[in-house]
């Protein structure tokens, strides 16, 4: 993108002058392109929004206003940075066909994996926080941004629908297939609970990559990425957190030896999050957490499967075997999960005192 057309962007904001800017591409982010404004001693976002991923931009932007509205932002020990509304008062601006969004700087330093259990602890506390806070907002306005996200009972369905219309499985596809349509029990706890669950303003991202922490890393700044802001149940964000920050290598790791659950990480994950909700949180939510763990790992387990087996039509893909990899990673980690479920019983009796 040429200065020109940023210029032209930045002329639907009128609430500072962008006369003399300087702009440059910023981060590594996977789906919205993103730029550095410069301008003066002011700093700025510039986010080009992926509508091919988000398809429903205008259920973000009501989610975005409603949490905005509803929820005073000074109260939170943290930044919440949601897009600046522009000369429309509008939080997306449209030049020629492509969606744009300003959103204010946040000054510190984003992290892909802890290299300490005090950043487990502090960012599941942010987001334990969060959901604290969002227990204000009318959760019953919230729209679908992505529908069924997080729909365990749905996800499981449409892998035995995909699975049935195929006539045959080499063996390794049939032992991962055989894994996954073996999780009925868990399917069935996680319809007990979404029962009785009580919905509430969750983020669905919760990846550690999805927060800015200082400098020093001693606190979280701000709580990003807020394009999946949803009714949902904590289970939800917490059973993320546990996904991505307590398994012991990355989701795309081929090291099958080496996946495993990290039970102290989880401890800390457990304690940061209870620490945030803990005032908020049922009994039946407590209960909940011990849980969250299995739920989204099978979640994304059973959407990478599905999608190895339907050709590779959702996830992109380096190599065409990846989507497998993926679904055989988190089949891995769920098992190590499940295998150590009584201590981690104890953890959370300890943690949660139920």
């Amino acid at each position: 993108m040429i200065k020109e057309d940023i210029a032209g962007i930045l002329a639907n904001y009128t609430f500072t002058s962008f006369e003399n800017f300087e702009f440059q591409a910023f981060g590594a982010g996977l789906i919205h392109g993103t730029y550095l404004i410069e301008s003066g001693d002011a700093r700025f976002i510039l986010q080009e929004f992926n509508n091919g991923v988000f398809q429903y931009p205008e259920r973000i932007s009501h989610n975005q206003r409603l949490v905005k509205s509803q929820g005073n932002v000074t109260f939170l020990p943290f930044q919440l940075p949601l897009p600046i509304l522009n000369s429309n008062n509008k939080l997306i601006t449209t030049v020629h066909g492509h969606l744009f969004r300003l959103f204010e700087f946040v000054s510190g330093q984003t992290i892909q994996e802890i290299s300490g259990l005090d950043q487990a602890y502090l960012a599941a506390k942010a987001y334990g926080v969060f959901a604290e806070w969002g227990k204000d907002i009318d959760t019953s306005q919230l729209q679908e941004c992505i529908p069924n996200f997080h729909r365990l009972d749905l996800r499981f369905a449409k892998l035995q629908e995909v699975a049935a219309g195929i006539k045959s499985f080499s063996e390794e596809d049939q032992r991962v297939l055989d894994f996954y349509l073996s999780q009925k029990e868990l399917i069935s706890a996680y319809l007990k609970f979404q029962a009785i669950l009580p919905d509430r303003l969750t983020h669905n991202d919760t990846k550690i990559n999805n927060l800015i922490f200082s400098h020093d890393l001693q606190k979280v700044e701000a709580v990003v990425d807020l394009d999946t802001l949803m009714s949902g149940y904590l289970m939800y964000d917490f059973g993320d957190l546990v996904r991505t920050v307590a398994c012991s290598v990355s989701e795309t790791s081929r090291n099958w030896d080496e996946i495993k659950l990290e039970i102290p990480v989880f401890e800390q994950l457990l304690k940061g999050y209870w620490e945030g909700v803990k005032s908020l949180a049922t009994e039946e939510e407590a209960k909940s957490l011990l849980l969250a763990g299995e739920v989204m790992i099978c979640i994304m387990g059973l959407r990478f499967f599905t999608d190895h087996l339907q050709g590779n039509v959702y996830y992109k893909v380096e190599y065409p075997e990846q989507n497998f990899h993926r679904a055989k990673n988190q089949m891995l980690l769920l098992k190590s999960l499940q295998e150590n479920k009584s201590e981690l019983e104890k953890i959370w009796k300890s943690v949660t005192q139920f």
